[in-house]
C-alpha cells in the first residue's frame, strides 16, 4: 500500500525545479561557504554570481531549506526591526506576506 496525495505530482515537480536551480547556483559559488549556528539554527552562506549579478544564498542544512538573495533584498534587511524577525520566526516556513490571497497562517483557522 503507499499514500498519495491531492497535488503530489505538483510538489515533486517543484521539489526538481528547486534542486536544478540551486545546483546551477552552486556550480557559479565563489570562495567557501561560511557556516553560522547556534543552539537554535544553522545557516551557510555563500556568494553566487548569476547572469543578473551575485547573489547571497542562504542555506539551512537541516531543513534543505534555501534562498538566494540580491543585494538590494539583503539591504531591505537593514530596515527592518526586530519586530519583523520575530514575527518571521513565529511563523516558520510560511511567508510573512502571503501570495495569492492566502491567509497567514497565523492568522488563519489552520
Amino acid at each position: 500500500m503507499s499514500l498519495h496525495w491531492e497535488g503530489e505530482q505538483e510538489d515533486a515537480a517543484a521539489a526538481r525545479r528547486a534542486a536544478a536551480a540551486r545546483e546551477e547556483l552552486l556550480e557559479h559559488a565563489v570562495g567557501e561557504p561560511i557556516t553560522v549556528a547556534n543552539e537554535f539554527a544553522e545557516v551557510r552562506v555563500r556568494r553566487v554570481n548569476t547572469r543578473n549579478g551575485s547573489r547571497l544564498l542562504v542555506e539551512s542544512p537541516k531543513s534543505g531549506q534555501w534562498v538566494a538573495l540580491c543585494p538590494l533584498e539583503l539591504e531591505a534587511l537593514t530596515w527592518q526591526n526586530t519586530a519583523t524577525f520575530s514575527a518571521m520566526v513565529g511563523n516558520p516556513f510560511g511567508p510573512l506576506v502571503p501570495d495569492d490571497g492566502e491567509t497567514p497562517a497565523a492568522d488563519s483557522d489552520r
